[in-house]
């Protein structure tokens, strides 16, 4: 199979201009697009995922953006079938999916599969969602990035149910999760077969980018859209909402941190967690690495990667 049969992906931290190198790609493919990012599968919060807008999709379809409620959770594994599903129904239609998104551990399933087993440890789960509770997830963060540096990388210390899951696997097992990841190696799961398209950000450029975003995505009205979910789910713990952004715009509402103190706490995070991604996506099997830059239009990008594939 030559590589113009294969699947594009185009991967890379957030705000390195993913979605829109995917939608010139589109037009010149006659292509549709699949969403791989794990909060803007939800409705309703649209500004703080940096979802784009109608004019930004240039009337290119999009796929699993904003089906799920705030309340579902979705997993790894069960994110995975809805790509596989929208590859399937858009290569019926002889279409070309093009995937799109910064989720390593959503990359990792559909690539390799995901480690969803059946093994628990009730009394383990318990005493590790105390600890969480009354301590924090800095400690079980330390514990989980020791025991397993490579997963401790992608996940994020305010999820408390991946945090909790992975050092209960560990409990049960002996074994981390990445090594359940890797002896499974899609054992169960339908692999698709890919060209993966990597964009590579210098550090410096990359955070400008994220400064810029941030403070236009609060300008848009995001904090707003946070007053709005927490008025509209007054009674739940939505698990979205522990992401960055999110929890800081939580923490300003509170009155614990003033708007510019807020403004500057989204963007060390956001560039904490891209560096979390470049450090992730670099271990994973690349088949194009895009050197980006300011310099550099989107027309010469697009071109690099299909004269490349």
């Amino acid at each position: 199979m030559t590589h113009l049969n294969k699947v594009l992906i185009i991967i890379g931290p957030t705000a390195s201009g993913k979605t829109a190198l995917a939608v010139d790609l589109a037009k010149k493919l006659d292509g549709e697009i699949i969403g791989l990012d794990s909060r803007q599968i939800y409705r309703n919060m649209t500004i703080g995922t940096a979802q784009p807008e109608e004019n930004e999709k240039g009337e290119i379809p999009h796929h699993l953006f904003e089906i799920k409620d705030p309340t579902d959770e979705v997993t790894a594994g069960g994110f995975a079938k809805l790509v596989f599903a929208a590859v399937e129904d858009i290569q019926r239609r002889g279409k070309r999916p093009i995937i799109c998104g910064g989720a390593g551990l959503y990359f990792r399933a559909i690539t390799k599969g995901i480690f969803e087993g059946s093994v628990s440890d009730l009394a383990a789960r318990k005493k590790l969602e105390k600890e969480y509770d009354e301590n924090g997830p800095d400690r079980l963060l330390s514990q989980l990035r020791k025991i397993d540096p490579e997963y401790g990388e992608i996940v994020h210390p305010n999820n408390k149910k991946r945090l909790v899951r992975a050092l209960e696997i560990y409990d049960a097992t002996g074994k981390p999760p990445s090594q359940h990841f890797h002896d499974q190696e899609s054992s169960n799961i339908s692999q698709l077969n890919l060209f993966t398209v990597y964009l590579d950000w210098d550090r410096a450029s990359l955070a400008q980018r994220i400064a810029i975003r941030t403070h236009d995505m609060l300008k848009a009205g995001w904090i707003e859209e946070v007053k709005s979910l927490l008025e509209k789910y007054p009674d739940e713990h939505l698990h979205p909402l522990d992401s960055i952004g999110y929890r800081q715009i939580i923490a300003h509402l509170n009155g614990e941190l003033s708007e510019a103190e807020l403004e500057q706490e989204i963007v060390l995070k956001t560039r904490q967690f891209a560096v979390r991604q470049i450090k992730w996506f670099r271990k994973e099997n690349l088949d194009l690495i895009v050197k980006m830059s300011p310099q550099r239009s989107l027309e010469e990008m697009t071109q690099f990667i299909l004269d490349n594939r």
